[in-house]
């Protein structure tokens, strides 16, 4: 087992790489068709600036080493290499997972841009070396298979590997559940739309999970662009297709990158559930033991040897209003983000294996976090919730609020993350007693919510 550094031939870049959207300079133009939008955005006619997505998986090289008894544990990791390692089994045991429930019937689709030329062979030595069963993965190229060439610069790599974290870690909370991987040829919205549009069209009752995102203080038109809009109508489609949507609330903070406070899209549309960020800490046996808001700025575990990487997005939206379903629990006229927490810290990371041919990569684990870690993860939960229930769950937020409400339920369903915030690089908002915006209504103790979303 080797140490690296930032590895083989990695920069600093992967390390900071954030949220952030190519920003087109148009006028500010108008819509009034989205009933949810505030009325102040109000304009002449709708912006045609293209979106661009991103994401922002922080990674670090780990091992070549893929036998299970050559992990070291999280407390020995982190004497190491600073950095605590969670395998499949430990982020189940300490998120109480249940055995019972596999995701067996159901279906849980991702959506990427670029994809991973790799993914099969990946996913098959990470399944082999935690016990997991072979998955029923599926690939899908709506628009046709792109040709993956890192060198062009188009942040193939970083697309890869997102690709990787989120195949493998959905699959890790429902092993039995098919996998449905629908690859873009590209990161801009209309290439995204058609992908998720395909997705929600072809997979009624699935749980779909994005782990990309724009800030929407730089989105061109913000609630009156065009492409914006079409990802919302997408986000009613599923809706009435019973799928649940879950994504991302982002990386840098409550400013997403920015100077001002802005939720980052689509995790900010009422329709998606959008997933916060936390570090988890638990026992060498996976026992859970407590966790804060992910923010390095703030709280930045086990010495901070490799320094701040980020901080949990969550904020108030600038586009949409406040639904129903957060009425009474922030005193925001708008939609906030996050709905939900999971574990995100890059010191708390979770394992992924990787054969990704590109410039400074090698065969191997790595280290992940980001809160592109627990999108994937909260659609196995959906994923397992869909099976006990015998039903797709479908648009969940309602839900999820309702528990929020009881606070019997609530106190089973969900771990209150109350300490830290996530101003980072800028201003930000506390976590506090039940909802906050940095993480939600909290994470899941995952047998209990089942309990309470599947129902009797």
């Amino acid at each position: 087992m080797q140490n690296t550094g930032p590895g083989p031939g990695a920069s600093g870049r992967r390390w900071t790489r954030r949220l952030a959207l190519l920003l087109i300079p148009v006028l500010i133009l108008a819509m009034a068709t989205l009933g949810m939008l505030p009325a102040q955005v109000t304009a002449a006619s709708t912006s045609h600036a293209p979106i661009r997505y991103h994401v922002s998986p922080h990674v670090r090289y780990f091992s070549k080493h893929v036998k299970p008894q050559q992990f070291p544990t999280p407390s020995e990791c982190v004497a190491v290499y600073g950095l605590a390692c969670y395998t499949p089994q430990l982020i189940r045991s300490a998120y109480n997972v249940p055995d019972t429930y596999t995701g067996e019937g159901q279906t849980i689709v991702i959506v990427d841009a670029y994809g991973s030329p790799t993914i099969r062979q990946d996913l098959a030595v990470f399944d082999a070396t935690f016990g997991l069963p072979a998955a029923d993965l599926e690939i899908v190229y709506p628009m046709g298979k792109p040709a993956f060439n890192p060198r062009q610069h188009h942040d193939e790599t970083g697309w890869a590997e997102e690709t990787s974290l989120d195949v493998e870690w959905a699959h890790a909370i429902a092993p039995a559940a098919k996998i449905v991987l629908v690859v873009a040829p590209n990161n801009y919205g209309n290439a995204l739309n058609v992908a998720q549009r395909y997705a929600v069209q072809h997979y009624p009752g699935s749980v779909m999970s994005l782990s990309f995102g724009a800030p929407e203080g730089a989105i061109a038109g913000r609630g009156n662009n065009l492409q914006l809009r079409q990802a919302h109508q997408v986000y009613e489609m599923a809706q009435r297709n019973d799928i649940t949507v879950l994504a991302a609330a982002g990386d840098s903070g409550a400013t997403n990158g920015l100077s001002f406070t802005n939720a980052l899209f689509p995790a900010s549309d009422p329709l998606v559930t959008s997933v916060g960020g936390t570090n988890l800490f638990m026992t060498d046996t996976g026992q859970y033991e407590r966790e804060v808001t992910w923010n390095d700025d703030w709280y930045c575990p086990f010495g901070c040897k490799y320094g701040p990487f980020g901080a949990t997005g969550g904020a108030p939206s600038r586009v949409f209003a406040q639904p129903s379903f957060q009425q009474g629990f922030t005193d925001f006229g708008t939609r906030t983000t996050a709905d939900v927490g999971y574990n995100a810290s890059v010191y708390t990371a979770v394992l992924v294996y990787m054969s990704i041919p590109a410039p400074g990569l090698e065969p191997g684990f790595y280290f992940f976090g980001g809160t592109s870690e627990g999108a994937p993860q909260w659609a196995g939960v959906v994923a397992l919730a869909n099976q006990a229930a015998g039903h797709p769950l479908g648009y969940l937020n309602p839900a999820l609020y309702s528990i929020g409400k009881n606070p019997s339920e609530y106190a089973m369903a969900f771990h209150d993350i109350t300490e830290g915030n996530n101003a980072f690089e800028g201003p930000g908002y506390p976590a506090g007693t039940g909802y906050d915006l940095p993480t939600g209504l909290g994470s899941p103790n995952v047998a209990n919510l089942i309990s309470v979303l599947a129902g009797p």
